[in-house]
C-alpha cells in the first residue's frame, strides 16, 4: 500500500495572533498543510475614545467631499461599516451616494472590503506597502480631497506621501490598538520550550506584543513577517524571521512559511500513525 504524501507542516504547530471570533484563512491553509494553529490574539482593535470626528468625515463622505477613501488596513473595514450604519445606513450606499473612489494597500484589506461590498478602484500590484500605495496613487483631481481612516499606531508616510504629490488628507483616528488578553499558561510554556515552532507576525504592534508577552522564543522557532514594517520592527527587537510574505495577506504567510520549511530544514519524518 502506498504511503500518503507527507505534508510540508505536518506536525508543526504555528502560533497566529488573531482573535477567535470567525475562521482566518490561516487556519484553514495551515491545517490543508498538515499544521496545526495555535490562535491567541495578541492585539485587539477597539473604537476611538470618541467617534465624533469620524462620524463627521463619512457624512462628508456622502456629501462628495471627498474624492477618495484610503484604506491601509483590514482592521478599519468592520468600523468603517459600523459607523457608517449609525450615521449613513451603509457603507456602499455612503460611497455611491459620494461617488467616492477607494484605494486598498493590498489584497487582505481589497479582500475585506469585497467581503462587505465595496469594491477598491486601486489595489497597487507587488508589495502592500504605504509607500508602495502612495506610488500608485493617481494625481490630484477634483475634488482633491482623500479621507484616510487610520489606526492610532499607523505611521505617517500616507499622509506625508499623498500630501507631497498635491492631495489634502484628512487624517482620521478609525481605531485603537490595544493589548489583548495575557496568553494562557500553555501557550507561554509551548512557546518557551518549542512546541509552538513557527509564528505569523502580522503588525509591527503584533511583534512588539509577542516579545514583551511571550519574549525570545528557541533558535529553532520560525517567525514569518507579514511585510517590510513587521520586519523592521522584529529587527528592532531582536527576534530573527525565517521569511517575509510576498503577498501581505495570511496565506501569503503560510506560503512563506512552507518555503522557509522546506528549504531551510530537512523533511520531517513521518510518525508511525502517518504511515
Amino acid at each position: 500500500m502506498t504511503a500518503p504524501p507527507v505534508l510540508p507542516l505536518s506536525g508543526w504547530r504555528v502560533l497566529v495572533p488573531r482573535p477567535s471570533a470567525g475562521r482566518s484563512p490561516a487556519v484553514v491553509a495551515l491545517a490543508a498543510a498538515g499544521a496545526e494553529a495555535v490562535v491567541v490574539p495578541l492585539i485587539e482593535t477597539v473604537p476611538p475614545e470618541d467617534p465624533t470626528e469620524l462620524d463627521d468625515a463619512l457624512l462628508a463622505l456622502e456629501s462628495g467631499w471627498f474624492g477618495w477613501l484610503v484604506v491601509t488596513s483590514a482592521a478599519a473595514v468592520p468600523v468603517l461599516v459600523d459607523r457608517a450604519q449609525e450615521s449613513a445606513g451603509s457603507l456602499t450606499q455612503l460611497l455611491a451616494d459620494g461617488q467616492v473612489r477607494v484605494a486598498a494597500i493590498g489584497p487582505g484589506t481589497a479582500r475585506a472590503l469585497r467581503d462587505v461590498g465595496v469594491e477598491p478602484d486601486l489595489v497597487p500590484h507587488g508589495r502592500s506597502t504605504s509607500r508602495g500605495l502612495v506610488e500608485a496613487f493617481p494625481a490630484p483631481t477634483e475634488p482633491a480631497r482623500v479621507l484616510f481612516p487610520r489606526g492610532d499606531l499607523a505611521a505617517t508616510t500616507v499622509v506625508d506621501g499623498l500630501q507631497e504629490r498635491g492631495w489634502d488628507v484628512a487624517d482620521v483616528v478609525a481605531y485603537r490598538t490595544v493589548p489583548a488578553a495575557p496568553p494562557p499558561p500553555d501557550v507561554r510554556e509551548a512557546w518557551a520550550d518549542g512546541t509552538i515552532r513557527a509564528a505569523l507576525l502580522t503588525s509591527a504592534s503584533t511583534v512588539r506584543e509577542l516579545a514583551h508577552r511571550l519574549g525570545t522564543p528557541p533558535t529553532t522557532t520560525l517567525m514569518i513577517g507579514i511585510g517590510p514594517s513587521t520586519a523592521a520592527e522584529a529587527a528592532r527587537l531582536g527576534l530573527p524571521l525565517a521569511g517575509v510574505a510576498t503577498e501581505q495577506t495570511m496565506l501569503g504567510m503560510v506560503d512563506a512559511l512552507t518555503r522557509a520549511v522546506t528549504t531551510v530544514l530537512p523533511a520531517p519524518t513521518p510518525s508511525p500513525e502517518e504511515l
